[in-house]
């Protein structure tokens, strides 16, 4: 940990960093060791506000944060620049890339932006510390080193209560493209903000809790994932609300097994290491319950990455 303090002191130097921050484990713990080696006059948070996609809870979670450390805190707009990226389908990698970074770059002004990436993914097995403006200082640092430097320095991270893990804006939950923000959009918006709503209502603490909009373009099917499972008189809530939401057209709950049809774009179905990742990497780790997913190459040139279009209970 001193190690990253003093790395951070001499890459900045002089300078002011400017933190890309969620509010998750990985930002939070940057955030703070910057104030340690710069001081909390020379380190602002910058948060991207992703607007209907952006969870209320989310919002309220980074501004306690910049209070409690006395860090200064900016949201800046994201001018719906992501519905822009989903037009072509999901691809959260895009979204970071091409609209988080470059939005906080431009506001940092030419200082060093400082990300929470790891060596836990991606961006940590490049080996860059320093890349096109971007520092990462835990870019030589695991999740289990992050979660013992956090308990170590007594930091409070707060959830949202989608994931045990990595949560993010609301539009993730979107499997296919975004052609009409005022149907797909909304749909994923609502029905997310809903079912965490309900269950803070109700005091259940799900260690999972999303609802994926799929289908094809015409049709909005909302699968509610919950893990673990809720009782039956939230789960009947749950369904009732989202049912009334008119940009959903089907209320599915996972309660086993699933079988999901995919689109890929060519390239991703014609490359078993892609349609894997999908599969285990982005898909899996957000449902309640085993899925399988059977494959079919698209036609949409369009469509860049995939879209899930129907499913099965198993």
């Amino acid at each position: 940990m001193r190690e990253i303090v003093e790395d951070i002191r001499e890459t900045v130097k002089d300078g002011k960093l400017y933190v890309a921050f969620s509010g998750g484990k990985d930002s939070s713990l940057v955030a703070i060791l910057a104030k340690m080696a710069l001081g909390e006059e020379r380190v602002e948070l910058v948060t991207v506000d992703w607007g209907p996609y952006t969870y209320e809870k989310s919002r309220k979670i980074v501004r306690s944060f910049a209070e409690k450390y006395g860090l200064k805190h900016t949201f800046i707009p994201s001018n719906g620049l992501q519905e822009k990226v989903w037009r072509y389908g999901p691809s959260c990698n895009a979204c970071t890339r091409d609209v988080k970074t470059r939005l906080v770059k431009e506001y940092a002004g030419g200082c060093l932006v400082a990300s929470g990436a790891n060596a836990s993914d991606s961006w940590g097995k490049t080996g860059l510390k320093v890349f096109d403006g971007v520092y990462s200082p835990l870019y030589r640092v695991g999740k289990a080193e992050i979660n013992a430097m956090i308990d170590h320095l007594g930091i409070e991270v707060r959830k949202i209560g989608e994931s045990a893990g990595r949560e993010g804006c609301k539009l993730k939950h979107l499997l296919k493209m975004l052609i009409n923000p005022n149907y797909h959009g909304r749909a994923v918006s609502v029905a997310n903000e809903i079912l965490l709503n309900v269950l803070e209502k109700h005091g259940f603490a799900p260690e999972l809790a999303n609802v994926k909009i799929i289908g094809p373009l015409s049709r909005n099917i909302a699968l509610v994932n919950v893990k673990p499972f809720p009782p039956e008189e939230i789960v009947e809530e749950i369904v009732e609300k989202l049912s009334e939401e008119k940009t959903i057209d089907e209320v599915v709950v996972v309660d086993g097994p699933m079988r999901l049809f995919v689109l890929a774009n060519p390239a991703i179905y014609r490359n078993e290491e892609s349609r894997k990742w999908i599969k285990e990497g982005r898909l899996q780790p957000e449902f309640a319950f085993p899925i399988e997913v059977e494959w079919k190459e698209s036609r949409n040139n369009r469509l860049r990455t995939f879209q899930v279009i129907d499913f099965r209970k198993e």
